[in-house]
């Protein structure tokens, strides 16, 4: 098997740039690390370099992602308040990707740093899955854990039908604050 070379600086950065863009889904520091045949650490310096250059890349609990706001989009966003504890994480997000609902982040307001924003990119039920199995795994807290539940998220969709009808379930779940 022949050795793969290093890849420096800002050639690198440029590759993860452009890797990022054609990959169709979130690609792990680890995977980005072995293609450039450097540590992971180098790998999260490159991510904070470029997003300081304002390159739209989002960390997600599955990896990079490139994320453009495309111009001419029609999508509507909106953001919505929501409260529930941990065994109802898997209701809120399955019942927003079934409605063709988008999850882009999740927002807390700590009461020491005030907002708080975590990045998730969460398009459908396997990201859902993936998202739930690396909770599981790693046993770490919701950002939610710091404010009782209470949480918001910016969501979007192709329609505002699409977000009113997946409101309107979440409504009934309990889960939707007014």
């Amino acid at each position: 098997m022949e050795e793969q070379n290093k890849v420096f600086g800002a050639e690198r950065r440029n590759m993860i740039v452009n890797m990022l863009r054609e990959s169709g889904g979130p690609l792990s520091g680890k995977v980005l690390a072995q293609k450039m045949n450097v540590s992971r650490q180098a790998i999260v310096q490159d991510i904070s370099l470029l997003k300081a250059k304002g390159e739209p890349i989002i960390a997600t609990s599955r990896g990079y992602v490139y994320y453009e706001e495309n111009s001419e989009s029609t999508n509507f966003t909106r953001v919505i308040a929501v409260s529930h504890k941990l065994e109802k994480t898997g209701t809120e997000l399955y019942t927003l990707v079934d409605h063709g609902v988008i999850v882009r982040n999740v927002m807390v307001e700590h009461p020491i740093y005030g907002d708080m924003t975590g990045s998730l990119m969460i398009k459908n039920r396997l990201d859902v899955d993936a998202f739930l199995t690396e909770l599981n795994k790693t046993g770490a807290s919701l950002l939610s854990k710091l404010t009782g539940g209470v949480h918001l998220h910016t969501i979007e969709a192709d329609t505002e039908g699409q977000l009113d009808k997946a409101c309107d379930v979440l409504k009934n779940e309990g889960i939707l604050l007014e």
